[in-house]
């Protein structure tokens, strides 16, 4: 078996409902998640009652993945 090449040293707080706070390496500022639009619908989050709107999860997933 190969050695370990990489660890990723990231962390993530829960705020409040979907928001996220995300540390990354690498980023000097936090990363913010929640959810939008349709994926708000899809998990029946109130579009009224988000404090903040942004990016999901599965956004970064896919635009990673997209590269």
């Amino acid at each position: 078996m190969s050695d370990v090449v990489y660890v990723s040293k990231s962390s993530i707080e829960r705020k409040a409902g979907p928001l996220r706070i995300a540390h990354l390496p690498g980023e000097s500022q936090p990363v913010i998640f929640s959810v939008h639009g349709a994926i708000a619908e899809h998990y029946k989050v109130d579009p009224a009652k988000l404090t903040e709107s942004h990016s999901s999860t599965i956004d970064y997933v896919i635009c990673a993945t997209a590269g």
